[in-house]
Parts: structure tokens; C-alpha cells; sequence
């Protein structure tokens, strides 16, 4: 793998290597001057690269996932990806309570990043998570399990602390989801009702291009519990269809989970796309930013007063909900959020300057930026990470040496 899994990021590691087994990747730790874990490439900017030094392949040391239906905990090898997780929770008959929208990333590094499903009362993937295993640049391998003092600094690490090996998982009783499609919701109601309407279901996504009359659809993900009504959004009505996420770009629904209000079970239905398709359009980039809840309506508000500016250069935007959570990089560290999701072209110079003016439109409502997608900020993100100087010092305290640190890492974690 030279560049990210969208074609759009070129790595430049000098090597790429993939143990198969904890012995030899304590000894490519040790041998490296610089190491990162590559994960499954789905990030758009530099967190994964080893500009000095080399990047890991983790898939050589992944295990069967081993469920403790005392407990509930699933213990996971950090290169396993949630797809490949789901049969085992499903003879197990346990469930995630959440999947992000695409099931082709891995555990490890889906958590390190802050990635996340949606759910008004859902946080991010990072917020299941009850133990890690580390290597640490000492060769030490570490479980660190929710009880110590430094788990929240941990779970959401960028990979800047050591190499994630495996990890423990909280799991719940396996359950079914219903996805239907919503038509015809205005953006003035959107304004109004953002609440209500991400509020509406277990877990809500609105897809537009910030043109137009309002979104393009919104997808409504329901629990089916016998007895429970059918989901209902006032103001929009059902289609039977089942939607592309970038339907009004073209995309046909070939790779999306099965919608029109058929149940499922919840790794058919919470994800958007297929295990077994490429994702989303497969060439683009992505950014993310996160602002509190109660700023959702401010945002929208934001964001339609530059669509113009940006729609040239945009497939289509997710508006999404996402529960508090505790660790200390999570974009939803400390405060219920609305994430404003944006899938761009493939055209990096003119992404960039659509992002600027995101990132402009959004600064007066702390926007928070997903650390794997891309993003403008030059330097210290600690004006959007409260937390991030904790963070640095515990960096710093398990790696003195600066062996997980990349540019990535210098430019926008590292102390000056």
C-alpha cells in the first residue's frame, strides 16, 4: 500500500513491514527509528505515515476474536476489521451498540482516530472499548484496562503512544435494525428541528449538498422491537427505494445495506455501504468536524450561507449525531455533538480551499476536526482539544524517545 485507500494521500515511508508474530514486531519496533501502524489506509491525511521511518502491517497477528458471554467483552487483534468481527459477535449472540458507516476499518484504528456511528444516544466506536494492549517503544507490552488513571488518554491515541495489539470490547445482546429512507424535509425545518429529527431513531443521517431546497434524503435506522411503531419523520415522507448516500452524484445502490423498513440484523443495517463493495465513491477525500448540539441549527445555518462557495466541489454531506464520551481526543470529548460530514471530489487543491472556507464558516461554534480527515489548521489543535496537552505529556511519558511521533504528531499534538 503506497498511498491511502482512496488513492488521494501518498505515504512516504521508506518500508512497509508486517510481522506475524509480537517477537518480530518487538523487534521491528526496537530496529525502526520512526513507526507507525498503517491500519486499513482509510484516512486522508498524514496521522498513518512514517516520513523518517517505517510503517506496520498488523494483519499477520490477527486471532479469532474470543467472546466472554460472562462478561460481554470481546477481546479483538487490532487489525481485524469490524466485518470481519460480526460473525463471531453473531454466534456469540452479542452486538456492538454502534458501527460506523462503513464496516471495512479497522478496530484499532477506527478507535484511535475518534471514528464513530451516529446515534443521538450513541458515542463514538472509542466508548466500547474497556481495555488495550500497547507495545510501548520499550518493547513493554501493556494492558491498560478502563480502571487506570490514564485509559481516557489512551483509547483515542492517533497512534502516538505505541502500537495497539488487541483490544476488549463492551458488547450488548444481538438485535435487529429497519432502515428507511425520508423525502422532502426543508432546510428552514432542518434549522428548527435538527434535534428532533437526529433524535428521531437509534441512529439518524441526513445527506446533502447545502443547495437547493432542503437535503437530499435523510435515513432513519430503528431498533424492531415488537410492539414498536413505525419510524415516522413529520414534515418528510417514506420512499420504499433504497437511497445511495451520493444518489443525487449518480451513485447507484448497489453498495448500500438494504433499506425500505426491512429488518436486519444490526451489522446489515447500521453501516451505509456493504462489506463487500467499495464504499462511499471510493475516489475522494473527507473531512469531519464536530460542534456541540446545541450549535447544530447555527451550523446548518452556516454551512447554507457558503454552499454555493463549496457545492462545486462536493459529492454530497452527512449531518449526524454523536452521544458525549470521556476520552480525551474524542471529537465528542466531553459534550454531546452534530458531526458535519463532507465527501469531496478528488481534487486535492480545490478540496483544500472548499475545506478553508468550512473551517471559516464554523469558527465561531468551536468546530472540532476529525484527526483522520482533512483539515486546513496549521498547527496545535489544542484550541479545539482541551485535553491535548494531557495528552502530550502521556505521549511523552510512554514514548520519551519520540518513536510513534510523525510530522502529523509535531505539527498538530507536540509541545513547541
Amino acid at each position: 500500500m503506497t498511498t491511502n485507500w482512496s488513492g488521494t494521500y501518498n505515504y512516504r515511508a521508506a518500508r512497509r513491514e508486517r510481522p506475524t508474530s509480537i517477537e518480530q514486531l518487538r523487534e521491528l519496533v526496537a530496529a525502526a527509528s520512526a513507526v507507525k501502524v498503517a491500519g486499513s489506509g482509510h484516512s486522508f491525511n498524514a496521522i498513518a505515515d512514517s516520513e523518517s521511518g517505517w510503517q506496520l502491517d498488523l494483519s499477520g497477528l490477527i486471532e479469532p476474536p474470543r467472546v466472554d458471554l460472562d462478561t460481554g467483552l470481546v477481546t479483538v487483534s487490532s487489525g481485524m476489521k469490524y466485518g470481519e468481527l460480526v460473525p463471531a459477535l453473531a454466534e456469540s449472540g452479542r452486538a456492538l451498540a454502534n458501527l460506523a458507516s462503513l464496516p471495512h476499518i479497522t478496530v484499532a484504528g477506527s478507535v484511535a482516530t475518534g471514528t464513530h456511528g451516529s446515534g443521538a444516544d450513541q458515542p463514538g466506536l472509542a466508548s466500547a472499548v474497556r481495555a488495550v494492549e500497547l507495545l510501548t517503544a520499550d518493547g513493554e507490552l501493556r494492558w491498560i484496562d478502563h480502571t487506570d488513571r490514564y485509559f481516557d488518554g489512551v483509547v483515542v491515541s492517533l497512534g502516538a503512544l505505541g502500537v495497539v495489539t488487541r483490544l476488549q470490547l463492551a458488547t450488548v445482546p444481538d438485535f435487529e435494525v429497519r432502515q428507511d429512507a425520508f423525502l422532502g424535509l426543508g432546510w428552514g425545518e432542518m434549522v428548527g428541528r435538527i434535534g428532533e429529527v437526529l433524535g428521531s431513531a437509534y441512529s439518524v443521517s441526513v445527506f446533502g449538498r447545502w443547495i437547493g431546497p432542503g437535503p437530499d434524503h435523510v435515513i432513519v435506522k430503528s431498533v424492531v422491537a415488537p410492539g414498536r411503531q413505525e419510524p415516522a419523520l413529520p414534515g418528510a415522507s417514506r420512499t420504499p427505494d433504497t437511497l445511495h448516500p451520493l444518489q443525487a452524484a449518480g451513485a447507484t445502490p448497489d453498495a448500500v445495506t438494504e433499506q425500505g423498513g426491512v429488518p436486519g440484523p444490526w451489522a446489515d443495517r447500521l453501516p451505509h455501504f456493504r462489506l463487500g463493495f467499495t464504499p462511499s465513491a471510493g475516489a475522494e477525500i473527507q473531512s469531519e468536524f464536530f460542534v456541540a448540539a446545541e450549535d447544530a441549527g447555527r451550523g446548518i445555518e452556516a454551512l447554507l450561507a457558503v454552499g454555493e462557495a463549496i457545492a462545486p466541489y462536493l459529492l454530497v454531506s452527512e449531518i449526524r449525531a454523536v452521544a458525549s464520551e470521556s476520552q480525551w481526543l474524542s471529537p465528542a470529548h466531553a459534550r454531546d455533538s452534530v458531526a458535519f460530514h463532507f465527501t469531496w471530489k478528488p481534487d486535492v487543491e480545490s478540496v483544500r480551499r472548499a475545506v478553508g472556507i468550512v473551517e471559516r464558516a464554523l469558527a465561531d461554534l468551536a468546530p472540532r476536526p476529525h484527526w483522520g480527515k482533512a483539515f486546513t489548521y496549521p498547527g496545535r489543535l489544542d484550541f479545539a482539544y482541551d485535553r491535548l496537552d494531557d495528552f502530550d505529556d502521556l505521549r511523552r511519558m510512554l514514548d520519551p524517545g519520540g518513536k510513534f511521533r510523525n510530522d502529523f504528531v509535531a505539527r498538530h499534538v507536540a509541545h513547541s
